[in-house]
């Protein structure tokens, strides 16, 4: 007999797991039948074939207990070999099979996805197919296997074969499932309902949010919907409220960074600029920043678009165009309500970064973003913007840019050989052959089979002296910046990403991504 411990491993949307037509088909045969449906939902199974070896080939979506691989062996009369496959494709093939023979009566065509908005009784069949418990409990199976894998956002994909579910996992995405094509209306608008979105309206992007419980956890889901060619397309940002707001120390800076960072915000008054590209872990700094000077004494303030976490102590606002609510707009009225620090969730105009300055200068703390590839960048940003060079030079205390990198493994975690050209590119960030201990992932089950699990953050701070505001009062060039922040003291971000390369905390791979990152800007 084969154990659930031997089961063929196969990585997150890799071709090692059977697809999802395989699984369909599996649903309705002769060996499936043999077991009861709620047998195969409760255990999360699925019998495929009898192998070549004779043995009984099982899908399954979770780890089995040795007593029900005994309870199926005894079944079939024949050993048992697990096969690993996603649980959500599981349930959608045992709900399909059960549609198709009449066991649940889900007419799942009733509607087209492509019904005009003015026919009422399609969008109460609609609502009401939205509504059905196989839809609902497939939501949920989505939504809770993304909570197990720790997937920071969801994609559902109109496509021509059907529904392509995809989740980010520290970053890149996976393929999770691919549901069939008659389940494309049911699942969309079951999402959209649960947002309080329009389900009639879907010819524009709608955005929505919903709080729910699933496995005891409070998750926040943001909701975007987008026009395609195939149908609507879904995807859903997961904010889990039990994981909190992190530790600055939990950032992954290295020590002397974070030192530099913590005397950084604790200053009285000016600027603290965090920049990097779109999901890099910004406002996770900022938040991270905000708790370690959240105090009864001091008042903060925050204008975001949209709230991302909602945090005791401090006064949030979140940004509403339609109502006239912009960072601008906030931002006045938040100097009359007497803060001594203030978050703006992003500096996009002149007009904000104005503002901001003028609230440095009148003693207030000000945090915020920009989207620049380096930390020098961000004064060239302001300048570019149309703010004086003698303000910038006045009012920044320090800009911080950083990047996220994958975090190898801690249970696959292996020694890790470069070839010539790595070598090469080590030694040109400075770390000779004494200071290596590169590491790469072997893949298992603690990390999807991917070598990675988690993500750290790479920091390079650029403090603002003398010296540099003198360079940035007469309009030095980001190059002569770049430089000068160098010699006051600053580490690259490619050089903090080689640093944990050598350490052994990510790999190659992610240091040479961030070096490429850095090339192309």
């Amino acid at each position: 007999m084969t154990g659930s411990s031997d089961r063929p491993a196969a990585p997150a949307g890799g071709n090692g797991s059977p697809a999802s037509r395989d699984l369909r088909d599996a649903a309705t045969g002769p060996l499936a039948q043999r077991l009861s449906p709620k047998y195969l939902e409760q255990h999360c199974l699925l019998p495929l074939d009898i192998a070549p070896d004779g043995s009984v080939r099982i899908a399954t979506g979770r780890p089995l207990d040795a007593t029900v691989v005994d309870e199926l062996r005894l079944t079939f009369e024949k050993p048992i070999t697990l096969i690993d496959a996603q649980a959500a494709e599981i349930e959608a093939a045992i709900l399909s099979a059960q549609s198709d023979s009449g066991s649940e009566t889900l007419d799942l065509e009733a509607v087209e996805v492509g019904a005009s908005d003015g026919e009422g009784e399609a969008l109460d069949d609609l609502r009401a197919l939205a509504s059905r418990a196989p839809v609902i409990k497939l939501v949920n199976l989505m939504l809770l296997e993304a909570l197990e894998h720790r997937a920071s956002d969801v994609h559902v994909e109109s496509t021509t074969d059907g529904l392509r579910v995809r989740q980010r996992i520290d970053g890149v995405l996976h393929d999770v499932a691919t549901h069939p094509r008659q389940y494309q209306a049911a699942v969309i608008s079951r999402l959209k309902i649960m947002a309080n979105l329009n389900i009639a309206e879907r010819r524009v992007p709608q955005d929505g949010r919903v709080r729910l419980r699933l496995s005891d956890r409070e998750l926040d889901v943001r909701v975007s919907t987008l026009p395609t060619v195939h149908g609507e397309g879904v995807v859903l940002r997961i904010l889990d409220r039990a994981m909190g707001i992190r530790d600055l120390g939990a950032l992954g800076m290295d020590g002397d960074t974070e030192r530099r960072f913590s005397r950084l915000i604790q200053r009285p008054n000016g600027i603290i600029l965090v920049t990097g590209p779109t999901g890099s872990g910004k406002t996770t700094t900022l938040y991270a920043a905000l708790r370690r000077i959240n105090t009864s004494a001091v008042k903060i303030i925050t204008v975001e678009d949209p709230v991302e976490y909602q945090v005791e102590g401090l006064t949030q606002i979140p940004v509403n165009p339609r109502a006239g609510r912009t960072f601008a707009s906030a931002l006045r009225s938040i100097l009359r309500h007497d803060p001594d620090v203030i978050m703006v969730g992003e500096m996009r105009d002149r007009e904000t970064a104005e503002i901001a300055i003028q609230a440095a200068l009148t003693g207030h703390l000000v945090f915020s973003t920009l989207h620049t590839n380096d930390a020098p960048g961000g004064v060239t940003r302001l300048l570019d913007m149309g703010v004086e060079p003698y303000l910038v030079a006045a009012t920044v205390q320090g800009i911080l840019a950083q990047r996220l990198v994958r975090t190898i493994c801690p249970e696959c975690k292996v020694p890790y050989r470069p070839n010539a050209e790595e070598n090469r590119r080590a030694e040109a960030a400075g770390f000779g052959k004494g200071m290596r201990r590169f590491r790469s992932g072997g893949g298992c089950g603690y990390c999807a089979h991917t070598g990675y699990r988690g993500r750290a953050g790479v920091y390079e701070l650029m403090v603002m002296t003398e010296g540099l505001r003198s360079a940035v009062a007469r309009g030095a060039t980001l190059d002569q910046l770049r430089h000068d922040a160098e010699v006051a003291g600053m580490v690259p971000l490619e050089r903090a990403a080689w640093a944990k390369a050598a350490e052994g905390e990510t790999t190659i791979a992610e240091a040479l991504r961030i070096a490429s990152e850095e090339t192309a800007g």
